[in-house]
């Protein structure tokens, strides 16, 4: 039976905001306790659970996240799709700030070391799967519907780099990434991707453009309240964006 989570990112702290009835959980998982808020409640008239991965606070670097924690508690509550979001940094004039990408490929930059759920196993029990398509289309066409429905700027597709943080890229990276063709920068969606694939869960995420990385060299760096200025501006619409795409889940 499909049964669904949401890991909200920075802009979705407060369940308040958009969870009816709800509950907090406490998980403890073989990967330790996480270290992240969890809550049970109604989306849009539809139960789900709601991991707040920074915490209630904000207080979890991307760092300081234990993924394998996180995710694995998640499974051992019956979750079989994850809808999460995050935020970006652009790495392409046509990607503007305020706008949404719904991502359909990563590089992982980050160095977190210990990203499998197969680290302890015999090497015949390694999970050797390819990751062609580390993204679910089943959610990406929701997400890419609901945008349409709802007029939201969303780009179909998108490939990130996803990097430990907490600094955002220099000149010299975002020009090498953007050699790859690279999309777009953030901090926590390859390892969800990567361990939400081994554990069979479907997984896609949103990410909203919050400001240019360091090769734009005719704009400054945006600030930090800049970019909260963009999340806080956007929230709604993205609220709008999930709860359509959950009422056709």
């Amino acid at each position: 039976m499909k049964k669904l989570a949401i890991i909200g990112g920075k802009g979705f702290e407060n369940p308040e905001n958009f969870l009816d009835n709800f509950k907090k959980l406490k998980a403890e998982t073989p990967f330790g306790v996480t270290n992240s808020d969890f809550y049970s409640g109604f989306f849009n008239n539809k139960e789900v659970i709601v991991l707040i991965r920074h915490g209630i606070n904000h207080n979890i670097p991307s760092f300081k996240i234990n993924y394998k924690a996180n995710i694995f508690a998640l499974r051992q509550l019956g979750i079989s799709h994850i809808i999460a979001t995050s935020i970006c940094g652009s790495l392409q004039e046509e990607i503007c700030p305020g706008e949404i990408v719904a991502i359909d490929q990563f590089i992982d930059q980050s160095k977190h070391t210990n990203l499998s759920y197969f680290d302890d196993l015999d090497e015949n029990e390694l999970c050797h799967d390819p990751l062609v398509f580390p993204f679910s289309q089943e959610l990406r066409d929701l997400f890419i519907e609901a945008a349409v429905k709802k007029g939201i700027t969303t780009h179909t597709k998108g490939v990130v780099v996803t990097v430990d943080g907490p600094r955002h890229t220099t000149r010299a990276e975002s020009n090498l990434y953007r050699s790859w063709k690279a999309d777009i920068v953030n901090m926590t969606t390859a390892p969800e991707a990567i361990l939400a694939n081994e554990l069979k869960i479907e997984y896609a995420v949103v990410s909203l453009c919050t400001n240019y990385e360091a090769w734009r060299t005719d704009i400054k760096p945006a600030t930090k309240q800049e970019k909260d200025e963009i999340i806080a501006g956007n929230k709604s619409a993205i609220t709008d964006l999930i709860k359509e795409a959950i009422s056709k889940f």
